[in-house]
C-alpha cells in the first residue's frame, strides 16, 4: 500500500485544515493604524492654552499699539511745501493709520508731527516737513529740508517724532480705543455602538470589538475638531478684519454684527460653529506687499531667495516670545522645504537653498523638522487634516494670540441608550470647543504652487 504523507496543502484552500486549523495571524491582537498623530494642530493649541469661555459665542480684546506704525496717504494734487513763509495749506490725507482722525481727517493733534515724505513706491525720500496747523481736516506744512518739497498725490508720509514751539502749551492729546473680535464655540458629538452579542465575542486582531470602535472614533473626533479649528465657517463673522487692522488697504474692511445667529437644524435648534484660522486667511487675510502682509503665494518654479527672505521679514517682524514660530505644514508644503535644502533640482539650479534638520519628535507627541530663516526658525510639523486642496498649505501661528476655547469640558458619555433593554452599548465622544483668534496680521499662510 502506498504511504500517505500529509502536507500543509493537504486539502488545498477548501480543506478545513486551510480554513479553520492554520494560524496566519503573526500578532493576532495587535493592528497597524495610518496616522497615530492625527491632530497636532489642536494638540498645539490646548497645551498652549486652553480658556473656559464664559458662553457658546466670545468675545476678545485685541490692540495694536498706534506707534508702530504711524502713517498716511497724501489724497490732494500736486504742490510745493515752502521751507519757511506760511507753508503749504490745504493739505489732505486719507489712510491714517495710528493717528487721529483715521481713516481720513486729521485733527488738531497732528500739529507739531513730523512727516518724512516719499513717492507712491516708497523709493524716492522727497524731504520731511512739519505740521503747523490743521483745519477742517487739512493740513498746513513747512518744509524741514533746506529747500522745498515737490508732493504729489498718493505720497506717502511716516510719522518721524514731534517738534513744538518753544513757549508753546502742550499740544492736543487723543487716545485710541480697544477692538474686540469674536467667535463662537462649536458641539462635536463621535457616537459609537455595537451589540451585546459582539461585545461578548471573543476575537482576533482586537480582542475587544468596543475598545476598538472607541479607540478610532477617538481619533476621528480629534480630526473633525482639528478640520473645524482650522477650517470651520462662522455665520456672522469675527472682525478680525476690522478697520483697525490696516484701514484703507483692505478688500474686507466691512462691519460686522455680533450675534447668536447661527443656522438651525431640522428641529430648530440653532448651530453654533467656530471660525477656522486658515478659512480667517481667506476672508481676512493680507495679500499685497506692505507689511501687513500675512498671505503668500510661492511659486515653485520662480521662487526666490530674495523673495524667501523678505516673505520671512514680514512672519517674524512681530518677534514670538518663545524665539520659534509653529508653522504647520501638508506633506507637500514639508515636501517643498525639503527639495529646497537639497542640492538638485530647482533649489541646486538656482544657487540657493534653505537649511533644515532631520525629523525630530516634540515633547507633545508629534514629528516636526526645524527650518531656518534669516529671521527666526520655523518648527516644521506635518499636520494630516492639510490634504487635497490644502496639501502645499503652510500655516504660521502666533501662539500668544491664539487659544483654545472651550465652553464645556469634553467628556466620554459611556452607555447613553438603555431604553427598552437594549441589547447593546452606545457610547459618544462630546466637546463644546472652538478657537479664539486676535491680531491676524500676526500669523500666516503660505500656499505653494506649481
Amino acid at each position: 500500500m502506498a504511504e500517505t504523507l500529509k502536507s500543509m496543502y493537504n486539502g488545498g484552500t477548501a480543506g478545513v485544515l486551510f480554513t479553520d486549523r492554520r494560524d496566519f495571524y503573526v500578532s493576532p491582537n495587535v493592528v497597524k493604524e495610518l496616522w497615530t498623530d492625527v491632530a497636532p494642530f489642536t494638540t498645539v493649541l490646548s497645551n498652549r492654552e486652553t480658556r473656559k469661555v464664559p458662553d457658546p459665542i466670545f468675545k476678545m480684546f485685541e490692540h495694536r499699539n498706534p506707534w508702530v506704525k504711524q502713517r498716511c496717504d497724501m489724497s490732494n494734487d500736486a504742490g510745493t511745501i515752502p521751507d519757511n513763509d506760511t507753508g503749504l495749506g490745504g493739505i489732505t490725507v486719507d489712510g491714517i493709520v495710528g493717528l487721529s482722525g483715521g481713516p481720513s481727517t486729521p485733527d488738531d493733534a497732528w500739529i507739531g508731527l513730523v512727516f518724512e515724505i516719499w513717492n507712491s513706491d516708497e523709493d524716492t525720500n522727497r524731504g520731511t516737513a512739519v505740521v503747523t496747523a490743521v483745519s477742517s481736516g487739512q493740513l498746513t506744512m513747512k518744509s524741514l529740508t533746506n529747500g522745498t518739497i515737490a508732493i504729489a498725490n498718493n505720497d506717502v508720509m511716516h510719522v518721524v517724532g514731534n517738534a513744538q514751539g518753544e513757549g508753546m502749551t502742550a499740544p492736543e492729546a487723543w487716545a485710541d480705543e480697544l477692538q474686540v473680535v469674536w467667535n463662537s464655540s462649536q458641539i462635536f458629538k463621535t457616537p459609537l455602538q455595537i451589540t451585546g452579542t459582539l461585545l461578548a465575542a471573543s476575537l482576533r486582531g482586537e480582542s475587544s470589538e468596543l475598545a476598538r470602535l472607541r479607540a478610532m472614533k477617538n481619533q476621528e473626533h480629534k480630526m473633525q475638531k482639528e478640520k473645524a479649528f482650522l477650517f470651520g465657517q462662522r455665520d456672522g463673522g469675527t472682525d478680525l478684519g476690522g478697520a483697525a487692522y490696516d484701514a484703507g488697504n483692505k478688500a474686507s474692511d466691512v462691519a460686522e454684527t455680533f450675534a447668536d445667529d447661527g443656522r438651525t437644524d431640522s428641529g430648530g435648534n440653532v448651530i453654533r460653529t467656530t471660525y477656522g484660522i486658515v478659512s480667517a486667511f481667506a476672508t481676512y487675510g493680507e495679500t499685497g506687499s506692505y507689511d501687513y502682509q500675512n498671505v503668500f503665494s510661492v511659486s515653485e518654479a520662480t521662487y526666490t531667495y530674495n523673495s524667501f527672505v523678505d516673505d520671512m521679514e514680514k512672519v517674524f517682524q512681530y518677534v514670538p516670545e518663545a524665539g520659534v514660530k509653529r508653522a504647520f505644514c501638508g506633506a507637500g508644503a514639508l515636501g517643498y522645504w525639503s527639495k529646497m535644502a537639497g542640492t538638485t533640482g530647482i533649489a541646486g539650479s538656482s544657487g540657493w537653498t534653505v537649511n533644515l534638520s532631520d525629523m525630530r519628535r516634540d515633547s507633545l507627541g508629534f514629528n516636526y523638522k526645524i527650518l531656518e530663516t534669516p529671521h527666526g526658525i520655523l518648527q516644521l510639523i506635518p499636520t494630516p487634516a492639510l490634504r487635497g486642496p490644502y496639501n502645499k498649505y503652510m500655516l504660521v501661528v502666533s501662539e500668544e494670540n491664539l487659544f483654545h476655547a472651550q465652553y464645556r469640558s469634553p467628556m466620554y458619555q459611556a452607555n447613553i441608550k438603555t431604553d427598552n433593554a437594549f441589547d447593546g452599548v452606545k457610547d459618544q465622544y462630546f466637546s463644546d470647543e472652538g478657537v479664539g483668534i486676535s491680531l491676524m496680521e500676526s500669523h500666516h499662510l503660505f500656499k505653494i504652487t506649481s
